[in-house]
């Protein structure tokens, strides 16, 4: 009789296990964990301040937790594949003639302020440090941020590919 329990405990046991049934309907899209990156191109200047306010795209979403990391793209040199730019993380600090000039930013989780500080009259900087400039902004999960990164190995870890940063217009 032992026997015969047994056989039934575990021919039961085996019939619910291989039972399937209908998948179910599926769910919400998934939240990109591993961050996002823009570019945007901005002019600093007297009327503005020397500052611009980016706003994040409607498809970025910010966390109060998230690392917002800002990169400024400083040159763009020759490789064995095409051009290589060349990216410096936010604050990058310059030796010009007329003194220390600096990159800065601030954010919210709705924007990120670009600002240039100087210990001079900024209005006599020329336009290679005012116009035309090309940063990179980094929304990173706290749990992944590291500020030691660079760009690329941000986008290595991000699973970002170049091609795939979105470019905004401000």
């Amino acid at each position: 009789m032992k026997q015969l329990l047994l056989f039934l405990a575990l021919s039961t046991t085996v019939f619910f296990v291989s039972c399937e049934g209908d998948p179910g309907p599926p769910g919400e899209p998934g939240i990109n964990i591993l961050g996002q990156v823009f570019e945007v191109t901005v002019d600093f200047t007297p009327g503005n301040n020397f500052s611009q306010l980016v706003n994040f795209p409607s498809n970025v979403e910010v966390f109060e937790s998230d690392a917002v990391l800002v990169y400024l793209l400083e040159d763009v040199v020759p490789g064995n594949n095409g051009s290589i730019d060349v990216w410096s993380q936010l604050p990058q600090t310059f030796f010009v003639d007329q003194g220390t000039l600096v990159y800065n930013f601030d954010h919210t989780f709705l924007d990120v302020r670009l600002f240039l500080d100087g210990n001079f009259d900024l209005s006599t900087l020329g336009s290679a440090f005012t116009n035309d400039q090309t940063f990179r902004i980094a929304v990173v999960p706290s749990e992944f941020a590291n500020s030691e990164l660079s760009m690329e190995e941000l986008l290595k870890s991000m699973q970002i590919e170049n091609t795939e940063i979105q470019t905004i217009s401000n």
